[in-house]
């Protein structure tokens, strides 16, 4: 069988392994984490609380979190934060393990969580271009994504099992290890920072982000789009999800649930590592629409089958979307602009992340969850589908206006 190129650069393999590691334990989490704090409390609202604890701090710092992987070694800022982020979830694994932890107790770990994540998220998407090249890029974003999603079907039924059988706070240690593990990989990129000409400020820096986060329609349509479509995700399926399914399908069933999504992203990445996606907008806004479907179903009527084969077709749409995403966005943003890009698309699309969260348990109280999961499916649709208002969303081309980032085999073995 013939190695896909970017499998054949070592500094991808490092990076590669890492960040396969890191999902398996990350996967796991949210679903360890949600049935810990319903344990403690049996409140949605104190899950929304925990939960937007992290996504707040996140989408607050996510800016600063692109501007520094802009100016310092990518890979130096994924060492640090994977080890913090392995220190506060081995923390909050010994307070579950031990009887000791509170919904306060958790939500500051995550809030340590959150602060990290905007280094992590805009540095990982960044290197990318740094280790792969170009003509390489859709197929690497296919790989990665690959392991991301076989992760994600591993993870959320292993932590459900962990759940039922020996606590929470195992499956939180797990995600800790993993992150530690990670941070070694990472630390063998040895990527120098991306030259830069002249000197300027961190609010310059910002200000030259966004002028070219403005001057792409297609990118900022498509961000707007995800401020909302997130909201309505995070509200439904990461806090009224595990509420429903904890009085109906069981825990056990919804970890399933929840695998059989990333099943449909598997299936969809092995297709995308030969097929190409000529108008990559176009085909991701409408499979994102794929995913009111579940959100539908769990209200209306939440059956384990039912659910499963939904999440898989979303799961299909959601990959189609996010392998097109990431290849525009590394094909079309210049290399010194990449963490930059990457912040301000997902300070976009997370800013709101959190008033879903803490709306979801006050709206579920007032009109019943399965309700508002009916709701705020029918509006996701919606939403979804108005991307595709734009001319630049539609006629996004795979292969137009790329720039070229650096070949991977460039000199880049300096740390600064």
């Amino acid at each position: 069988m013939k190695v896909p190129s970017p499998l054949r650069s070592s500094r991808f393999r490092w990076f590669f392994t890492g960040r396969t590691l890191s999902f398996l334990g990350s996967s796991m989490a949210p679903v360890a984490l949600a049935f810990a704090v319903l344990d403690i409390t049996g409140s949605p609202a104190s899950l929304g609380i925990v939960l937007a604890a992290r996504s707040i701090p996140m989408a607050a710092l996510m800016l600063v979190g692109g501007v520094i992987s802009d100016r310092f070694s990518r890979s130096t800022v994924l060492v640090v934060s994977n080890s913090l982020t392995g220190l506060s979830q081995g923390l909050a694994a010994t307070l579950l393990i031990t009887g000791n932890a509170e919904v306060w107790s958790l939500a500051v770990i995550e809030a340590v969580n959150g602060v990290v994540v905007a280094f992590t998220f805009p540095a990982m998407q960044s290197v990318i271009p740094m280790v792969v090249d170009r003509d390489d890029l859709q197929q690497t974003n296919a790989i990665l994504s690959f392991s991301r999603q076989g992760m994600f079907v591993i993870g959320p039924s292993l932590a459900g099992l962990f759940v039922v059988t020996i606590g929470s706070g195992w499956a939180i240690a797990v995600d800790g290890a993993s992150y530690v593990v990670s941070a070694f990989c990472m630390s063998r990129l040895h990527l120098r920072a991306v030259e830069r000409t002249d000197p300027s400020s961190m609010v310059a820096d910002l200000r030259e982000g966004w002028g070219v986060f403005v001057s792409m329609q297609w990118v900022w349509v498509v961000v707007s789009a995800f401020g909302v479509l997130n909201m309505i995700h995070a509200g439904v399926i990461f806090t009224l999800g595990p509420v429903i399914a904890k009085d109906t399908i069981g825990e056990g069933a919804w970890g399933a649930v929840l695998s059989a999504e990333s099943v449909g992203f598997l299936v969809t990445t092995l297709v995308l590592m030969r097929v190409r996606l000529r108008y990559p907008l176009r085909a991701g806004m409408l499979g994102m629409a794929s995913l009111a479907l579940p959100m539908l179903a769990l209200g209306a009527a939440p059956q384990t089958l039912v659910l499963a084969t939904l999440m898989f077709l979303a799961g299909v749409g959601t990959e189609i979307f996010g392998i097109g995403w990431s290849t525009a966005m590394h094909e079309n943003v210049p290399n010194e602009l990449q963490s930059r890009l990457w912040s301000y698309d997902a300070f976009g699309s997370f800013v709101a992340i959190p008033i879903g969260q803490l709306l979801a348990g006050p709206l579920a109280a007032a009109f019943d969850a399965r309700t508002v999961a009916v709701v705020a499916g029918a509006l996701y649709a919606v939403v979804a589908l108005a991307a595709l208002l734009s001319p630049d969303v539609r006629r996004l081309r795979h292969e137009a206006e790329a720039v070229s980032p650096p070949r991977a085999d460039a000199d880049e073995t300096s740390a600064p």
